[in-house]
């Protein structure tokens, strides 16, 4: 039998362990199961060389809970370890003291490092013990230590091959004698590892085939694409989200150089802006679940993107900072960017019906890429498509050749007509494409920081919206044709449209529009309703313009036939009634007639009708 100190300063050691080797104390289980699959996976391979004789039996890994004797054992059929193994892996950790251990083990890939990872069990222990047998050996070691410097190893019966290691659960973490919460964090960190893991509590017993693993230890992003189906992906995708819809397509990641990546992402079904979230990727390394906050190793834009990425050049233990400047993780997000870019311009060109049809969760995709990562755009730039209003997809090159001759401004630029809500401005729709112009919808909540950001990155291009400005001054600014009312009339009309509207700061001109015109076209520059919107969402520098009111303009159509009777209009309350109800029915077309103003309207308007 053998007594001694473990040699490490432990008075400094177990207190950094307990505290500072993970943030999360349930990691200890993920790292003790690792093992147990390290020592799995090695007795595979050495039996594959002939290095390890005999039977390999089935090969398994049980996690056993007993909540009356507060232990929990890990047991693996692996290699096991000889005394000298254990005193070597266990005992000499080669620690001299806390500061080499902090430093030595900081930036450290965590699994496979069987010291550490297996010390990181006094967390939520007051004594480890192990029972192991090596398959080189006839009989089996025993060791404990209790945290303090002292451990004890000798020789025992232990007719088992592979090693057990018994954890004797502290006061502190008593949650870990729960069976949901260690059922749970076995379903979480191991649900894909190579080796069966078979949860149980003491003295459970159960019928033969009721016994059922936790994990998949074959999923699909292992295997190559040749050997997959459709329904193999669909099927791992409803493995990963129960409850969620079919996804659109996926993309099979598959690299060994000169990083090792493997993985599947899958595009899912964006219904709604609103339904975004992120944090959706799951990373894992050599399948052990990592974490699914993936920021900086995925790209910002494909966070929205759902599935499994598994890369052991990913370290698993360091900071935020040392992943910005890690050259595999700026290589993997890289990578990961060209191949979604490949992906799509792939459909784009063999199946373009495809992704129309998928355009209403792919845009938000392939929006928010553009602005934010200009490898994609440039790739982008080709299969980006955009709607008119007649259900017609129009690429930014498609589009500029069907509008050259028509909508390009006086500066020359390239004017692309956009609504934001085809319903609501219905009429400014009609009046351009009376014109021959076609509108495009951009609706989802990234558009208007989209349309912000290609203006700048695509060459004279410029985006109005269709309710910008009468139709006639829409492309150029044009002057527009003189009304046939005489100049005292127009000077009456001005007289009578000075109103004073509450919330509106309202600018009011006369315009010779077609007599199909509207009698009143209310419009809301470019300029400063972009920046209400974008003080509304994005606050900052921006935030003083959200509480600024609406500006308007209201182009009286002096050309419309209503104007010859309301002129000679002789009761000037009902004439000022029939004026302000135009002026309410141009600002409702604008969604700006709302409360109190609304009411008015309707109660004016019976009342008008009724004579």
């Amino acid at each position: 039998m053998q007594k001694g100190q473990i040699r490490v300063q432990t008075e400094n050691i177990f207190p950094i362990i307990k505290k500072f080797l993970y943030s999360d104390h349930e990691i200890f289980l993920r790292e003790l199961v690792s093992n147990a699959v390290d020592a799995s996976q090695k007795l595979k391979t050495l039996s594959s060389i002939g290095e390890a004789k005999g039977e390999l039996g089935e090969l398994r890994i049980d996690v056993v809970l007993d909540a009356k004797e507060k232990t929990l054992s890990i047991i693996d059929r692996g290699v096991g370890m000889t005394g000298e193994e254990v005193d070597k892996y266990i005992n000499q950790v080669a620690f001299s003291g806390a500061e080499e251990f902090m430093e030595k083990y900081k930036d450290a890939n965590i699994i496979g490092h069987f010291g550490l990872g297996f010390y990181s069990s006094f967390m939520v222990s007051d004594k480890v013990e192990i029972f192991s047998k090596s398959h080189k050996e006839s009989s089996g070691v025993y060791w404990s230590c209790d945290g303090s410097p002292e451990f004890e190893l000798y020789e025992v019966d232990y007719n088992e091959r592979g090693t057990k290691i018994i954890l004797h659960i502290n006061e502190e973490s008593k949650e870990f004698l729960e069976a949901g919460r260690i059922k749970g964090i076995l379903e979480r960190f191991c649900k894909f590892l190579p080796i069966p893991i078979y949860f149980s509590e003491a003295g459970e017993t159960k019928e033969e085939g009721e016994e059922k693993s936790i994990n998949n230890t074959d999923p699909v992003w292992i295997k190559k694409p040749s050997e997959l189906s459709k329904e193999d992906y669909e099927k791992f995708y409803k493995e990963l989200y129960p409850y969620n819809e079919t996804p659109l397509f996926w993309i099979h990641l598959n690299v060994d150089y000169p990083f090792n990546l493997t993985g599947v992402l899958y595009f899912p079904k964006i219904k709604q802006s609103y339904e975004i979230q992120k944090d959706k990727i799951q990373l894992y390394s050599n399948q052990v679940f990592v974490t699914d906050e993936v920021k900086d190793i995925v790209p910002e834009f494909l966070m929205l993107l759902q599935g499994v990425i598994d890369s052991p050049d990913i370290p698993l233990n360091v900071s935020r900072s040392y992943l910005q400047g890690d050259p595999n993780v700026k290589k993997i997000n890289a990578h990961i960017t060209k191949k979604v870019a490949d992906k799509l311009d792939e459909i784009f060109r063999n199946d373009r019906s495809s992704l129309e049809e998928k355009w209403e969760s792919l845009g938000l995709f392939v929006k928010y890429g553009m602005m934010t990562d200009d490898k994609f755009l440039e790739k982008a730039n080709k299969f980006l498509v955009m709607e008119d209003t007649d259900g017609k997809f129009h690429t930014l090159e498609e589009y500029k050749t069907a509008t050259e001759t028509l909508q390009k401004n006086k500066d020359g630029k390239q004017v692309i007509l956009y609504t934001t809500n085809p319903v609501q401005q219905d009429a400014y729709v009609q009046a351009s494409k009376a014109k021959g112009y076609i509108v495009v919808k951009m609706e989802t909540l990234v558009d208007a920081a989209f349309i912000n950001t290609m203006e700048m990155k695509w060459e004279n291009v410029s985006f109005v919206r269709v309710d910008a400005d009468i139709v006639d001054n829409l492309i150029d600014k044009q002057e527009s044709n003189e009304s046939i009312l005489s100049k005292d009339d127009e000077e009456k009309l001005k007289d009578l449209f000075a109103l004073d509207i509450s919330d509106l700061h309202v600018t009011t001109e006369i315009k010779g529009l077609s007599p199909e015109s509207a009698p009143v076209v209310a419009t809301r520059p470019e300029f400063m309703r972009r920046m209400k919107d974008m003080g509304a969402v994005g606050g900052g520098m921006t935030a003083f313009y959200a509480q600024m009111p609406d500006e308007v303009t209201l182009t009286v159509n002096g050309n419309h036939p209503i104007y010859q009777t309301l002129l000679k209009e002789t009761d000037a309350d009902v004439q000022q009634k029939q004026v302000r109800n135009l002026a309410d029915l141009a600002l409702l077309s604008q969604g700006l007639l709302k409360g109190n103003a609304l009411t008015n309207f309707i109660n004016r308007s019976v009342e008008l009708l009724q004579g």
